[in-house]
């Protein structure tokens, strides 16, 4: 199997351009690539992280990665996917997100000797003249194609619309690329699926300016059985800082991702040979849990370390050992319990019987002592998705004592 064919076995590629071309240069170990990450946070999360996984099967295969930190097109924001207007940060702040984000991603890609490069674009957005772009890069963009994207689109069709800030995100992302084929013979742009309009801008560019071949893959956007984003918990993204989503909180999502989605992560996230995974397609019922804990173990370890995988496994079966997760007291909820698909945390503890009344629910979470798949809530706001439910549902526990396994049937 070629290094192309096993991107598609695993169901990682959405859509290409030239895939012919594309493919030749990937099989071939030649393409020089590169993914873009906006640094809107101090930590990289669950939905950075196929990208990342991504650059490093690449590059095992003797393709050379561009870890691209946004430091210029973060002062701007991507529209994309967005209902209003990122939150304007100070270059202080883009900063020193955009070091957190070096640090981590030397996890997963190998800079020494070359082998890839780190570069922020922050070095040629920030000293650009505006006038000098219109002459050098204006003409060739259409706004009457670049108001059709679906990124534009969506935004124009929402209260508020889309402003012009938002509206030059495109133009450099294009830009970007232009860049990092002039500076590195940078081929091709990688990213998620809901970038391919900008990633085609930036082709279309290199084409017009400097009348050469540009590729563009998009990577799969990492959806659960119901079509929602995976990577978020009811306190918020699963983060890859161990300081912001702990080593034991990050294996307890994917040890309780649903069993529709665990064969689909396995097969997209970790470096098992597809051979073995198809194995774990044949598995049924109870079995499904031991694929989840190789699943959660794999991860964790690409994540944060083997000696960190190991402690939390330890940690999450002591867990379910009280009672066994088979036999674990179990609560069901219905549909009916449940508010536009979630339910509060309070209600959740008081229908579990875990507390005897809604104040006493409330004080329990003021004061730390309530879990949910060994996740502290502390917040009394909290809600719990629908899909954190169903299955083999969540643990949910007060105190050290008492717990119940809670399922929505």
């Amino acid at each position: 199997m070629t290094v192309y064919e096993e991107l598609v076995e695993r169901g990682l590629i959405a859509q290409v351009t030239d895939e012919d071309e594309l493919k030749e240069l990937i099989n071939a170990g030649k393409a020089t690539f590169y993914i873009g990450f906006d640094a809107t946070a101090d930590s990289l999360h669950v939905g950075h992280f196929m990208a990342l996984c991504l650059m490093k099967r690449l590059q095992m295969s003797g393709n050379r990665p561009i870890a691209l930190v946004g430091g210029g097109t973060t002062m701007i924001g991507d529209p994309s996917g967005r209902s209003d207007m990122r939150q304007m940060m100070t270059p202080e702040m883009i900063n020193h997100n955009c070091e957190c984000f070096k640090k981590q991603m030397s996890k997963f890609i190998d800079f020494s000797d070359d082998k890839a490069v780190l570069v922020n674009n922050a070095d040629w957005l920030l000293d650009l003249n505006y006038v000098d772009v219109l002459r050098e890069v204006g003409s060739c963009f259409s706004v009457n194609r670049m108001l059709s994207a679906e990124c534009y689109k969506q935004r124009m069709d929402r209260e508020g619309g889309l402003t012009f800030l938002e509206f030059n995100y495109m133009i450099m992302q294009a830009y970007d690329f232009y860049q990092l084929y002039q500076k590195y013979g940078c081929q091709m742009q990688l990213g998620g699926n809901d970038q391919w309009s900008n990633m085609l801008a930036g082709t279309d560019l290199i084409r017009r300016k400097l009348g050469e071949n540009a590729y563009a893959m998009t990577i799969t956007l990492l959806l659960n059985s119901e079509g929602k984003k995976m990577g978020k918990t009811q306190s918020g993204a699963v983060w890859l800082d161990p300081n912001k989503t702990s080593p034991f909180e990050f294996y307890q999502y994917w040890r309780n991702v649903s069993d529709a989605d665990v064969i689909k992560c396995l097969k997209m996230l970790t470096f098992l040979p597809l051979e073995e995974i198809k194995e774990m397609e044949k598995w049924e019922g109870s079995e499904l849990n031991k694929a989840k804990e190789i699943l959660a173990y794999e991860l964790t370890t690409l994540v944060h370390s083997e000696e960190d995988a190991k402690a939390a496994q330890e940690s999450a079966r002591a867990l379910f050992s009280q009672g066994n997760a088979a036999n674990m007291p179990t609560v069901e909820l219905a549909d009916s319990d449940l508010e536009d698909g979630k339910i509060d945390i309070i209600s959740l503890l008081v229908k579990a019987d875990l507390a005897p009344s809604r104040s006493e629910a409330r004080r329990n979470i003021q004061q730390g002592g309530v879990s949910v798949n060994g996740e502290k809530v502390t917040d009394i706001q909290a809600t719990v998705a629908k899909e954190e439910l169903v299955g083999e549902g969540a643990v949910v526990k007060r105190g050290k004592k008492k717990f119940k396994k809670v399922v929505v049937k």
